[in-house]
């Protein structure tokens, strides 16, 4: 059992810096997922723990041993390429075998149970151009955890699975995971991957961590507005508003009507602000009233487990609201009313676009 450490480290690629003085702690049996847009620096991360390349600055340590400067292959580090990186003179077999070092029989013992979860083991004996992209990529995921390594470090590795499996694999991986001890990195651009496999997810905006939290705490409670942008489909909706704080209480005025914004809490009434409010949290009917926001629908998409509402509100705004296939709906060109509860409303700060004030969502999608 071993704990990863990622102490400030850094790398920069002449004026690009992918990495700036990132700091994370990944437990043993403990899974973190590093999710962020492309282009954030999650791949150049796993690739400096990895030791394809060295930090400029920083620290990574393995069960508080520095592994910096250390050979990949004396790190006690596994690791699944988002491009496969297997032998290709060797069958899938032979790939999955490679970094054990035990009996023969043991190695078949463990070749085929592994091969057997995760759905290959009908191809051991093909050779990788003879495997589809879904086919190599659980071979690689499969030479990666066959050794029990202290870290294992995941690169997007259901990115080339179809559909069907890939849903399969988000049930199933992490309890294959959870029954080693190792510190899992697991890399993706799927929030709903994140959110379904991870212990914690740590959100990597160019080059830096934004936040890292429970995957329902950073739904329910993002840290800023670029955060919330990052997780739901359809993604969070947003208002330019300025609070002001009565009895007690905030309200703003949204596409005239007033709408509150949750307690106070004695502070100040915060200035110009995003009002973000996710889609599944709009109620919408044809009854006016206080707290109703006119609107018109202008689009219905089905979507199968949901509807989708294209909405323009009385200012323009437009919004989207996600309802149950089996809610009241209407129709296109609709006049309609939108409302949504204190409790569903965040505030974001226009200059800074951090969150701002108390949270008071308690579920997450």
């Amino acid at each position: 059992m071993a704990r990863l450490e990622i102490n400030a480290v850094s790398k920069a690629f002449g004026a690009a810096r992918p990495a700036d003085g990132l700091s994370l702690a990944v437990e043993p049996g403990e899974i973190v997922a590093v999710f962020g847009p492309s282009g954030s620096g999650k791949t150049v991360l796993l690739r400096m723990i990895a030791g394809m390349f060295e930090p400029d600055d920083g620290d990574i340590l393995v069960g508080g041993r520095s592994v910096v400067g250390a050979p990949p292959e004396r790190r006690g580090i596994g690791m699944a390429f988002q491009n496969f990186a297997l032998f290709p003179h060797m069958t899938a077999r032979d790939n999955i075998a490679s970094g054990l070092r035990a009996s023969g029989s043991e190695v078949a013992s463990r070749v085929a149970a592994i091969s057997k979860l995760l759905k290959i083991e009908h191809v051991l004996g093909h050779a990788p151009r003879e495997l589809s992209n879904g086919q190599k990529q659980r071979t690689a995921l499969a030479r990666a955890l066959i050794g029990n390594p202290d870290v294992l470090l995941l690169d997007d590795p259901l990115r080339n699975v179809d559909a069907k499996l890939r849903y399969e694999m988000r049930l199933e991986l992490p309890n294959l995971l959870r029954r080693g001890t190792a510190a899992v990195l697991y890399v993706t651009q799927d929030y709903r991957e994140a959110m379904a496999i991870a212990d914690r997810l740590a959100v990597l905006i160019d080059g830096r961590f934004a936040q890292v939290a429970t995957p329902a705490d950073i739904y329910a409670q993002p840290a800023s507005v670029a955060i919330a942008r990052l997780f739901g489909d359809p993604t969070i909706n947003l208002a330019e508003v300025s609070p002001v704080a009565e009895h007690g209480m905030l309200s703003a005025m949204v596409a005239g009507a007033r709408m509150r914004l949750g307690a106070a809490d004695g502070a100040a009434s915060p200035g110009s602000c995003w009002l973000g409010v996710r889609p599944e949290d709009l109620a919408v009917s044809s009854a006016s009233g206080d707290g109703a926001i006119p609107a018109r629908i202008l689009a219905i998409t089905p979507m199968h487990e949901k509807a989708v509402l294209l909405l323009r509100l009385a200012d323009g705004t437009e919004w989207l609201a996600a309802l149950p296939p089996d809610a009241p709906q209407g129709a296109a060109d609709d006049s309609v009313f939108v409302r949504f509860a204190s409790d569903a409303a965040m505030l974001f700060d226009r200059a800074t676009g951090l969150r701002i004030g108390p949270t008071h969502r308690l579920k997450a999608a």
